[in-house]
């Protein structure tokens, strides 16, 4: 922060713009959440390679392009189980799939 403010006395040459500058320069500074406080480390998304093959499986049995069946987020069920929801289309799909890649079952949600 110091240097932030640093900055604003060395590049302000008019007293009104100091002031304008310093809280540009402090808002600017200023942290977000450490990552332990941030909501998406809270819940446990199901990995990228299962996403993958729910939106494949997907793709497959709704008789579409792979391009057309895209995941939309995943939370980890239990400990073998996830639920992947899918975009397939335009229509909302979910997935059940377990952590060794088979799959559960398919259905528009």
């Amino acid at each position: 922060m110091t240097a932030c403010v640093n900055w604003v006395v060395r590049s302000g040459p008019w007293p009104g713009l100091f002031a304008a500058g310093l809280a540009a320069a402090l808002s600017a500074c200023t942290t977000g959440p450490t990552p332990d406080q941030m909501a998406r480390t809270t819940l446990e998304t199901a990995p990228a390679d299962l996403q993958l093959l729910c939106a494949t499986e997907a793709a497959r049995s709704a008789s579409l392009e792979a391009s057309k069946v895209l995941p939309v987020s995943s939370r980890k069920l239990d400990a073998k189980n996830y639920q992947v929801e899918l975009n397939a289309a335009g229509k909302p799909t979910t997935c059940l799939i377990d952590a060794d890649g088979k799959i559960v079952s398919i259905q528009p949600a």
